[in-house]
């Protein structure tokens, strides 16, 4: 009787299951969808449609027998067809003439017409962005300025604009091949202050009427006319500090950190440190310099007002004293050595040194790279706290010389940093150091301020002779956020990694596109040229991986973090272990611990755009220059870039090239850049100067107009040719 109950249950079971069955196997198909998208133009924003543009939208049926829809319009603009059904199921929708509303378009399943799918489409003004969108021009200098059109898709077509204190410009040409590109060269008459210069672009033919009456829609550059780039049209004299590290024709490494004093474009006096090869150690001196010039470069036509010579008058014999220099809209100066007698590059730029007394009560990150006396490669970094009574407490530094983290420097790292600092009243001051070892340096004020935003910043060479405990080393110290609370949490966000090092004879440099969790994990992309091996875009971590991960030591700002290596290889390379001391949020001075290259940079966030970079982010004109050289084989490069937008997602990259100067050509394809990272190919200079360049964006400004995208101020390059086995870092800044 029992086993009749069990098998009528069972059989009651299965009747039961079979009427629930709605396929052979029991599992529920998926109701039919419609998915409406716009396939032309592509990599469209349906949030961002500009007046009367046009747009083929494609609505994707699943899970139907049959495909054809019927259309339908609710709101302003045209839709055809929208009857009959189409098969495929393509519509074209024409925006209205007028910005400011929203239209939904909806396609229903011909066979079913409870069966629907929509897209909502915002008209939205056409916006211009004009660059550089605040900067000097000199005297009879010519400027070239840029404009792009927002939405990207809209018409890159332009009508430009330029008024001096209210007076049509004389000399401001639009150029004859590319709408959105113009030149500006003042006269004597135009010579102002507060940025009397208003030059414009509006979009043509949607906005024939310029940017006056509705001045919303375009972003205005102001320029001021000024005597001299240096000194704008000041009579008293500007105080630079500046920074520079190279190789003599021997192939010893050069370190100068000094300061110098424009008047009227001429340099009047100033002093710097200098450390180089007397025939049998590393030793600095000091040398003061006693005048100098700037001199616009004449042979960039086009935009000479961004290129120049700096002199420097020193002693007899003592080099590097000329520099080929471009400057970015700000007016800081990148620079290459052009004397002939090493090469090398650095950076000026005008002092605040009103920013640091000896009353300053503040702590510097710092990041220094140089050489021990058996010339083999070292890099510190570490804290400065300075007590605001001349001393220096509770510091730390770690240190790697030639592959080893424990050294006669550092034995057991972190080490602790004591010292005192003292105005030298040359516009130097002197760090001595009693811990962890007795070194001295001197370090000059640069830029910056308290603000997070613009942290005040100092440059600082080491000035003992050289010996095993004492490496020649230049490097820069930033002042610390102390609003930030410095543990795993906090640090999270998108940064930028740029990394120089030495591979043997051969320079080894890499750019890291990373996120932090805030939970200890770091994922992302890099590219790296080891001697001319390439790793191109090698995702991290590799799945199923947790070996890239960062960690807190402690709140004061200290980091371990896990790069590089190899996340592509089978088996898996695994990463180097780093160390970074942070400036600020996902900001500061990185080392590698363990290996010979011993690998030194900055970490930097990438800023509001970061996952928003569309076309109209990149044109504009920018300085760019090799940020430091792993090898003395590597050709440190200055230039003047021109990026201009025709439309369409590739960028004409063009400009002038020094040593040279050289014409500079060639394309950067920017679709779907997303993340703020692709390629330059450049046609010229020929081979062998390099061709490939990857590009990874540094910096942002604020969002432009209705846009959600943000214009691209920095970036960073790298070479990334195989043939090429002494690559650069190179800083970009418009």
């Amino acid at each position: 009787m029992i086993k009749n109950c069990l098998f009528a249950l069972a059989l009651l079971s299965l009747a039961l299951a079979g009427g629930c069955a709605k396929g052979g196997n029991g599992v529920v198909p998926p109701p039919p969808a419609i998915d409406v998208t716009i396939t032309s133009p592509k990599n469209i924003n349906s949030g961002a449609i500009y007046p009367t543009q046009s747009l083929t939208l494609t609505a994707t049926v699943s899970h139907a027998p049959t495909t054809a829809v019927t259309w339908s319009l609710s709101g302003p603009g045209t839709l055809t067809p929208v009857t009959p059904a189409t098969t495929p199921a393509t519509a074209t929708y024409v925006a209205p003439a007028t910005a400011g509303s929203t239209a939904t378009v909806t396609a229903t399943l011909a066979a079913d017409t409870t069966v629907k799918g929509s897209l909502a489409l915002t008209i939205v003004d056409i916006t211009t962005d004009v660059a550089p969108s605040a900067l000097s021009v000199g005297n009879g200098l010519t400027q070239q300025f840029t404009v792009v059109a927002i939405p990207d898709t809209a018409p890159q077509t332009f009508t430009w604009s330029c008024s001096a204190n209210g007076v049509p410009c004389v000399n401001f040409v639009q150029d004859t091949k590319v709408s959105g590109l113009a030149y500006y060269t003042p006269v004597t008459a135009e010579k102002c202050g507060n940025n009397c210069v208003q030059i414009s672009a509006a979009a043509t033919p949607l906005d024939p009427t310029g940017c006056s009456p509705n001045p919303k829609n375009c972003t205005i550059a102001k320029a001021t006319v000024v005597t001299s780039r240096l000194t704008g049209n000041s009579t008293t004299s500007v105080p630079f500090s500046f920074r520079f590290s190279g190789y003599d024709n021997g192939g010893h490494q050069v370190f100068v950190a000094g300061t110098f004093t424009a008047l009227n474009g001429g340099i009047v006096s100033g002093v710097e440190d200098q450390i180089t090869w007397n025939g049998s150690q590393y030793s600095t001196t000091k040398h003061s310099i006693t005048g100098g010039s700037y001199k616009p470069t004449s042979s960039d036509p086009n935009n000479s007002n961004n290129a120049g010579t700096l002199a420097l008058t020193l002693p007899a014999g003592v080099f590097p004293n000329q520099y080929q220099v471009v400057l970015d809209a700000a007016g800081d100066i990148q620079m290459i050595e052009s004397d002939g007698n090493g090469t090398g590059s650095g950076i000026a730029e005008p002092t605040s040194k009103n920013q640091f007394s000896q009353g300053t009560n503040q702590t510097f990150a710092f990041g220094f790279t140089g050489v021990d006396s058996a010339h083999n490669r070292v890099g510190y970094v570490g804290l400065m706290p300075t007590d605001g009574t001349a001393s220096v407490t509770a510091g730390l530094i770690d240190v790697n010389d030639n592959g080893s983290s424990t050294n006669s420097i550092c034995a057991a790292p972190p080490c602790a940093v004591v010292g005192t600092y003292l105005d030298n009243g040359d516009g130097s001051w002197t760090l001595t150091l009693t811990s962890p070892e007795s070194m001295k340096f001197d370090f000059f004020v640069a830029n910056g301020s308290k603000n997070a935003s613009n942290p005040l910043t100092l440059y600082a060479i080491s000035t003992d002779p050289v010996d095993s405990t004492h490496p020649a080393v230049l490097g820069t110290m930033v002042l610390q956020d102390s609003s930030q609370t410095y543990d795993k949490s906090h640090f999270k966000g998108t940064s930028v990694s740029a990394l120089t090092g030495a591979n043997g004879a051969n320079a080894n440099v890499s750019l890291t596109l990373g996120t932090t969790d805030g939970n200890g994990n770091f994922s992302g992309q890099f590219d790296q040229n080891n001697g001319g091996v390439i790793l191109s875009a090698a995702q991290f971590p590799p799945t199923g991986s947790t070996s890239y991960t960062y960690a807190a030591s402690g709140t004061t700002g200290r980091y371990t973090f896990n790069m590089l290596g190899d996340p592509t290889a089978n088996p898996v390379v695994a990463p180097l272990p780093f160390v970074l001391y942070a400036s600020g949020a996902n900001r500061g001075f990185l080392l590698d611990q363990s290996s010979p290259s011993v690998m030194t940079g900055t970490m930097n966030p990438q800023g509001k755009g970061s996952g928003a970079f569309g076309n109209s982010t990149f044109p504009g004109t920018y300085a760019a220059a090799t940020t430091g050289s792993g090898s003395s084989a590597v050709t440190p490069i200055a230039a003047n870039l021109l990026v201009t937008f025709p439309g369409g997602g590739v960028f004409n990259v063009s400009g002038t090239q020094y040593p040279g100067p050289q014409t500079m050509t060639g394309t950067y394809d920017l679709t779907g850049l997303g993340n703020g990272t692709g390629t330059i190919t450049l046609t010229a200079p020929p081979p062998p100067a390099p061709q490939n360049y990857v590009i990874y964006v540094l910096d942002t400004s604020g969002c432009t107009g209705q846009s959600s995208v943000c214009a691209i101020q920095s970036f960073l390059l790298m070479d990334v040719d195989k043939t090429n086995p002494n690559p650069s870092i190179i800083f970009a800044q418009e």
